[in-house]
């Protein structure tokens, strides 16, 4: 057309007109619209009680409390292989019982997606268990009822347990799945989900795919935005305490009372957790002293009162130990976990500070190791039997497989790997984890390494030995390993990827005084191993120092790692990679 008027589009053509609301106001009323729908599916009078307020507050122009709404709706808690953890709290960013809900009928749909078909098949069945933590019954019996509404065979256990009683009965019950409600060590306000596999799994924590497959179901549940349709039913059984019988017979069996064990004086603490009851039953039936108990932390408590943090690694953790040990002229300071999965171990030492001093979760892998590979071979079972231990845990432990004649695996972190090597008879990791019966339970265990360090104990004892000793002897025996760790706590996890790709983009020449041999990107595919977010450095001298994010918490971790031709040369050279370390951290800011 050639001059003229261009005609006006009719109005159905238009573009809309544009949305004259600021972007932040739009925002706003995103969470507000989220946060209402939250609410009206909330089955919690508590959480609800916190939400409406927060809302309320929020549309009053309180800006605190829009923040506040912001973080707990501006994502969901993402569930991984570690399963669910997070702070208890209304809100997709928090564990309740609308997230644990969306949970179990996802983790349901997968399980019946998964079970053999046919209308005569067996219902496949789940294990539940739970801690004392703030609302884990609660979350336990919601996800009961919840499978068992979805067909599923539920059985409940018969009250708080160990988190290795739940991953036992997961194998001895030949389960489908588990699931333990636990924050195992994290912070009071804490709470999470673990889930475990039975089956080809054997009882094993979850694993890619299995994680992202559940996680979809998940999201689905979620998308269709009420729990209350989800059905219900109380129809699941209550297991009997043959369960509990059958680990703790399992369990004592591990390392019966030798005569040295007469007279052994011990100092147990529970850390406020549920491990004293099932573990006191196993040090009867195994035949060991009762211990010295810290009685302050030994019942259930999820206020967790006496310490700020209920790790045996956090500082200040074992001071009442360290209090009734010197109390009571011990010989050696046992320590559980609040799920009883992880094991800590203090022995007299005049040169440290009040006497004692713990362990390192190193040291008593590398203990223990020695244990399995002696025991194996003693037996003649060597040929295709293993040790394994996550790639940031001590080499001293493939040191002893080789010496013993045993395989080893080095596994990405976390016990869902470790316990998956091929032959194993032994897995540890650093971070205060031991599978030491890997026929009763495939997951980490603190109450049969606990039962297995008693033997130990005991049988130094028989020769006139301590467990410091025993520390000497393998140093002569293996070589003197020695390690450290550094971990970065950030407010801004942001702060973390930027760190590691500062250190992929520049690779370090040199840590200290020793310069890098060459660096192992994991993101790359190494050693077969799976890709992960970590990092690994061999300086020249043999040195390691590995660098990757916390699985659990918003933490950078480095793991250092010396080899010296004694304990005071390698003391010398960590000493060095861990002033050399924190000097690369300041200079990449």
């Amino acid at each position: 057309m050639s001059g003229g008027a261009v005609p006006a589009p009719s109005p159905d053509a238009q573009d809309p007109a544009p949305d004259a609301t600021p972007v932040g106001a739009r925002d706003e009323a995103s969470v507000l619209d989220r946060a209402r729908a939250w609410l009206a599916q909330d089955p919690d009078s508590e959480t609800r009680a916190e939400l409406s307020a927060l809302i309320d507050a929020a549309e009053s122009g309180d800006a605190a409390a829009s923040v506040d709404l912001g973080d707990r709706f501006a994502a969901r808690l993402a569930f991984g292989t570690a399963g669910l953890r997070g702070e208890l709290g209304a809100g997709s960013n928090r564990m309740n019982r609308v997230l644990v809900a969306q949970a179990a009928a996802g983790l349901a749909a997968y399980v019946l997606e998964k079970s053999a078909d046919g209308s005569d098949a067996a219902a496949p069945a789940v294990v539940v268990g739970y801690d004392g933590r703030r609302n884990s019954k609660v979350f336990a019996k919601d996800s009961a009822e919840i499978f068992a509404g979805a067909g599923l065979r539920v059985i409940l256990l018969p009250r708080l347990l160990p988190t290795p009683v739940l991953a036992f009965a997961v194998r001895r019950l030949g389960a489908a799945a588990g699931v333990m409600v636990t924050a195992s060590h994290n912070p009071p306000n804490d709470n999470g989900y673990k889930v475990y596999l039975g089956g080809a799994n054997e009882g094993s924590q979850i694993v890619a795919p299995a994680d992202a497959e559940i996680a979809a179901h998940i999201e689905r549940v979620a998308a269709a935005g009420d729990i209350a349709a989800l059905p219900r039913s109380l129809g699941y059984e209550v297991a009997g305490e043959t369960i509990v019988d059958e680990y703790v017979a399992a369990t004592a069996a591990v390392a019966p009372a030798p005569a040295g064990a007469q007279g052994l004086t011990w100092v147990y603490t529970a850390m406020h957790g549920v491990g004293w009851e099932t573990f006191s039953r196993i040090v009867d039936a195994a035949g060991y002293p009762a211990p010295v108990p810290v009685t302050a932390q030994l019942e259930p408590d999820g206020a967790f009162p006496t310490v700020s943090f209920p790790n045996p690694e956090e500082p200040g953790a074992m001071d009442l130990a360290f209090e009734r040990a010197r109390e009571a002229h011990a010989e050696l300071i046992i320590a559980n976990d609040p799920d009883a999965d992880r094991l800590a171990v203090a022995v007299p030492d005049d040169a440290a500070e009040g006497g004692w001093r713990r362990l390192s979760g190193n040291q008593i892998g590398l203990l223990l190791g020695w244990r399995a590979a002696r025991q194996a071979a003693e037996a003649g079972l060597t040929d295709g039997a293993s040790l394994a231990c996550s790639l940031v845990s001590s080499p001293g432990l493939q040191t002893v497989a080789e010496h013993y004649g045993l395989d080893f695996h080095s596994t990405l972190t976390g016990f869902k790997w470790i316990s998956r090597a091929p032959g194993i008879v032994f897995g540890f990791e650093e971070a205060l984890g031991y599978l030491v019966n890997p026929e009763t339970v495939r997951d980490k265990d603190g109450i049969s390494a606990a039962v297995a360090m008693l033997g130990m104990v005991a049988e130094a004892r028989g020769r006139g030995a301590s467990l410091s000793d025993l520390l000497e002897e393998f140093d002569d025996t293996f070589g003197a390993f020695a390690s450290d760790q550094i971990s970065v706590r950030v407010d801004d996890v942001s702060t973390i990827a930027r760190i590691m790709a500062a250190l992929r983009a520049q690779h370090p020449s040199a840590i200290g005084d020793v310069a890098v041999e060459r660096i192992d990107d994991l993101l790359e595919g190494v050693d077969d191993l799976p890709p992960g977010d970590v990092l690994r450095i061999w300086l020249v001298d043999g040195s390691r120092v590995i660098v990757r994010p916390s699985g659990t918490e918003p933490k950078l971790k480095l793991y250092l790692d010396v080899r010296g031709e004694s304990s005071p040369d390698a003391a010398e050279r960590i000493a060095r990679l861990s002033a050399g370390a924190r000097e690369l951290l300041d200079a990449i800011g």
